[in-house]
């Protein structure tokens, strides 16, 4: 049998790693919450939650992977629902309809979790998620079933209104309400996906 051809074994995680993680993530969570997101060190995450950064980096090579950690449980809530949740945001609506939705869902993700967020998508890692990769299909299912021509040319301009940087500049900078914000996207899908 080739070496290849193998099957590998993956021990379990033991239980002070787990630990250990758990520890690390909630100490980030609040130094996340409490910190501009760009001024956040491994060391403060560290620090935070008493564990050396020789056991941070064994686990998470930089902030931003803590960040995005931190973010999967709730960005694969959303995927669960855009996949199988009851419409609009889920499958049977009018494409329009489940791409406002959409936007809801992101803003409503993005005023809870902005700290998260803003650590996990600094510049140009925003696109290498695996959360990112996930809304460009959904938002280029929905551009085909509405029949726009060549929908990859809008995928990126649709998903850029969802950046953290443009969503805490227009709650903060701009003074709008996430319901003002919701309300400016919403037009947006329903002209752009209009029946």
């Amino acid at each position: 049998m080739s070496t290849s051809s193998r099957l590998r074994f993956v021990a379990p995680e033991r239980a002070d790693a787990a630990r250990n993680r758990r520890r690390v993530l909630d100490a980030a969570r609040h130094v996340f919450a409490g910190t501009d997101p760009a001024a956040v060190t491994m060391g403060d995450i560290a620090a935070a939650a008493g564990v050396g950064r020789a056991t941070l980096y064994r686990r998470f090579p930089d902030v931003s992977s803590i960040a995005v950690a931190l973010l999967d449980e709730h960005e694969r809530h959303l995927q669960e629902q855009l996949i199988g949740g009851p419409p609009p945001l889920g499958p049977g609506a009018a494409p329009a309809d489940r791409l406002a939705a959409f936007y809801a869902a992101m803003v409503a993700l993005l005023e809870e979790h902005l700290p998260l967020v803003l650590g996990a998508e600094q510049g140009a890692d925003r696109f290498a998620t695996g959360a990112y990769g996930f809304w460009q299909l959904h938002v280029r299912t929905l551009l085909v079933a509405a029949e726009i021509p060549e929908p990859d040319m809008l995928i990126d301009a649709l998903l850029a209104p969802l950046a953290p940087e443009v969503y805490r500049h227009q709650r903060r900078a701009r003074g709008f309400s996430p319901a003002q914000v919701v309300a400016g996207l919403d037009a947006l899908a329903r002209r752009l996906l209009r029946d």
